[in-house]
């Protein structure tokens, strides 16, 4: 598969270098735009943002149990807690769409029930920390908090909504429990919980800007937020020389570069697009704003509505989703479309769709779509009429 995915890349761009007409004006414009918004994202992103969200995803992937997390969506476990813990996995497991499927039909057809299953599916990559962080800092806080907060409400209610229309037949099959063995913890919770906080603190005084508008408290963090970053690594520092061995820094470290190995080409790759279609915001690029005005633009049910198809068809490598809405919304999108690809994109895709069916069937997977494009779309509306 991997040379086959070199090939296509070296075929396209081939293609790109022999056919693009670069000697016209607009489209070295977009490809100017294009490199612009990647130079943007490098500056203002990577280094104070993404390296510490990466770091944080790779902790959470070696020292918090998987198996731990799992065992909850078993037949007989408890269904408070079971939609308790589904509803915030993804924030947990820090899995993409992809991700998710295995574990999804892994669970499911061990015993665990159709409600804490989907909500698992669906909060798995909706509530990616990475995703998260980024849409924060790019998109803005009130996106961001409203995509995390709509998105482990929505898994809940996706859940409940599943369990209820299939609960004669989910009833009929759970006859099994989920098999998993028993972790040996290295350390006591509030030491790892501890350990997260710190990581979290870094991430959030790295990426400390500087406020638009003069407000006394945050332009004095402003100036000693490097300072204060800087303390808190050598507190992560001492935490690791004193309670981590050698072995589990490494796993660590490995663990970190594993999730910016698969996620920075792609982001790369998917901010290089969105700048060539769609330019930063008020420049134009290939697609003229108008059309996205046309489709997106406002608060109508219309433009929620195609939104949240749009999400819940397109396939969006992981954080992709970002800078290709930061052209959107540059170019005229409204916030509750922006808001109701968000929930709809990450969670579902055309070929993710293939495989849920293959789990579950073909009505079971038709009514989750379409669970998931209502609440999306009627999220977007609330949340455009509330901006």
């Amino acid at each position: 598969m991997k040379e086959r995915t070199r090939l296509v890349v070296i075929v396209m761009t081939f293609l790109a270098c022999y056919y693009v007409p670069w000697d016209h004006a607009t489209i070295r414009q977009s490809g100017l735009e294009a490199f612009m918004m990647l130079q943007e994202y490098a500056r203002e992103h990577v280094l104070a943002c993404l390296i510490p969200a990466f770091f944080i995803a790779g902790a959470i992937a070696c020292f918090i149990s998987q198996a731990a997390v799992l065992k909850y969506f078993g037949a007989g476990a408890n269904r408070f807690l079971s939609y308790t813990v589904a509803s915030v996995s993804g924030s947990v497991l820090a899995v993409c769409s992809c991700t998710v499927l295995p574990l999804f039909a892994g669970i499911y057809s061990r015993g665990a029930g159709i409600g804490p299953a989907v909500a698992f599916l669906y909060s798995g990559p909706a509530i990616n920390v990475l995703a998260i962080i980024l849409t924060a800092r790019v998109l803005g806080w009130k996106l961001g908090l409203a995509r995390a907060i709509a998105a482990v409400v929505f898994a809940i209610i996706t859940g409940l909504l599943m369990a209820f229309i299939y609960r004669k037949e989910d009833q009929a099959r759970q006859t099994g429990e989920i098999a998993l063995p028993e972790d040996k913890e290295e350390r006591l919770l509030w030491q790892n919980g501890l350990y997260l906080l710190v990581l979290v603190l870094i991430l959030i005084f790295a990426a400390w800007g500087k406020p638009a508008e003069p407000v006394g408290f945050w332009n004095a963090v402003h100036r000693i937020h490097w300072p204060i970053a800087a303390g808190l690594l050598i507190i992560l520092g001492v935490i690791l020389k004193s309670w981590f061995s050698k072995e589990e820094v490494i796993q660590w470290g490995e663990s970190t570069w594993g999730f910016a190995g698969q996620i920075l080409p792609l982001l790369f790759a998917g901010v290089l697009a969105a700048g060539f279609l769609l330019g930063r915001p008020g420049h134009e690029a290939v697609i003229p704003a108008q059309y996205v005005e046309m489709l997106v633009g406002g608060n109508s049910i219309w433009a929620n509505f195609f939104a949240s198809v749009l999400g819940a068809f397109m396939y969006f490598a992981t954080l992709t989703e970002v800078p290709i809405l930061q052209g959107l919304l540059g170019s005229g999108m409204g916030k509750g479309p922006a808001l109701a690809l968000l929930l709809a994109g990450p969670a579902l895709s055309l070929p993710n769709m293939l495989v849920i069916r293959s789990v579950i069937g073909t009505q079971k997977t038709l009514v989750f779509v379409g669970i998931v494009i209502l609440l999306s779309t009627i999220a977007g509306i609330v949340f455009g009429a509330v901006l």
